[in-house]
């Protein structure tokens, strides 16, 4: 039986309107200026409402070469629903204003069978904005390709169990068809977000959050999960996909395929100037098999 996820966010977090959808899509992939690449095997792109980061997005998703890839494997933290797990969706298909993305059934109950993995209810996965926000896109640049998702979404994992969640995954990085998207957005700084990280010798405030930001990015390339779980402890940096981006790292790392990850963009909402401010970070890299 269909049971269908509701592209929710829809009419608020980006437009329902499918023309002005994929015109505004094609003008951001576009403008990036990028070749796609059938070596790219995975991005990491931002979640924010469409008006903040979907440019920014642009930069990871203008990458793909859809030819050859039949799944995708969607990695989104959990922003409301708390689980110790990774949870699969129970939906059979994703809706998009510009077409809709069927689930991978067959490749949920084979990961379900392995006994690690929750499952997340319909009114979970809807309230969840993390994956759906990387949903137009994948259907924008999937279009007319014949390929289904597997959305994850990643509950509040220890450290052992982001290794153990990617080695778990890192056979499916070897197949060349499968491809995936981890959402994540970068420092939600200021008081709103209980954080306020400040290195005065960078400069201004917006500076030193970049610092923090590129210092992160930096690690995350270098593909070692413990040195990015270091980092974590010692800044506190509230990268909101630092499980998903933790459990994509120990998945390279056990894969036997050599894939570098490169970030190709950083934007901020905003600005800091003073303490009264706020900002997100966006980023976006891409996963390249090299060859």
């Amino acid at each position: 039986m269909e049971k269908v996820r509701q592209p929710t966010h829809a009419g608020s977090w980006y437009t329902d309107n499918p023309t002005k959808l994929s015109s505004d899509l094609e003008e951001w992939l576009s403008a990036t200026g990028l070749t796609k690449s059938p070596h790219v095997r995975g991005v990491i792109a931002p979640h924010a409402g469409y008006s903040y980061s979907g440019r920014a997005a642009a930069y990871a998703f203008a990458n793909i070469d859809p030819t050859n890839i039949s799944r995708i494997f969607l990695l989104g933290p959990s922003h409301h629903f708390y689980t110790p797990k990774c949870a699969l969706s129970t939906a059979t298909v994703y809706k998009t204003p510009i077409g809709d993305l069927p689930v991978d059934v067959e490749m949920i109950k084979e990961i379900r069978a392995m006994g690690k993995f929750g499952m997340m209810d319909l009114r979970v996965d809807e309230a969840e904005h993390s994956m759906e926000m990387h949903l137009p896109y994948l259907a924008k640049v999937f279009k007319g390709h014949d390929v289904k998702v597997v959305p994850i979404l990643v509950g509040a994992v220890s450290a052992e169990n982001e290794a153990m969640y990617g080695e778990l995954l890192a056979k499916y990085v070897d197949d060349p068809k499968n491809f995936f998207s981890v959402s994540s957005d970068f420092c939600h700084w200021g008081s709103r977000f209980n954080y306020m990280h400040y290195d005065n010798t960078h400069g201004a405030i917006h500076k030193s959050i970049e610092a923090l930001d590129k210092k992160g990015m930096d690690i995350i390339e270098t593909g070692d999960p413990d040195a990015f779980k270091k980092y974590l402890l010692e800044f506190e940096n509230t990268i909101c996909g630092r499980h998903p981006i933790s459990i994509f790292l120990h998945m390279l790392k056990h894969s036997s395929s050599k894939i570098k990850i490169n970030f190709l963009r950083y934007e901020q909402s905003s600005q800091c100037q003073t303490m009264r401010d706020s900002s997100v970070s966006y980023a976006s890299a891409a996963a390249k098999l090299e060859t």
